[in-house]
């Protein structure tokens, strides 16, 4: 299995190295107020996907915060109060 794994990424790996190296034109991005950016396009293609990847980790930061504090929480609940054995049957 470790080895299908690995082939799978290195030729995803190669895919993406391939794409990249024939996406090395410069583009203009052009910007409000007449700015203009240079770039090739992989490079601004890579950091759009990187920024995306960051905004995304960035809205769930949130979430796992609030879900830790609130296990936490409930921990400390079960610890202060231990659970009562059970009724006999």
């Amino acid at each position: 299995m470790r080895i299908v794994t690995w082939t799978i990424r290195l030729v995803l790996f190669v895919l993406l190295a391939a794409f990249a190296a024939k996406n090395v034109e410069p583009v203009a991005l052009r910007f409000y107020f007449g700015l203009v950016f240079q770039a090739p396009l992989i490079v601004l293609l890579l950091a759009f996907f990187a920024a995306g990847a960051a905004f995304g980790v960035l809205a769930l930061l949130g979430t796992l915060l609030r879900q830790r504090r609130e296990i936490s929480s409930l921990k400390r609940q079960e610890m202060a109060a231990p659970l009562a054995p059970p009724p006999p049957l």
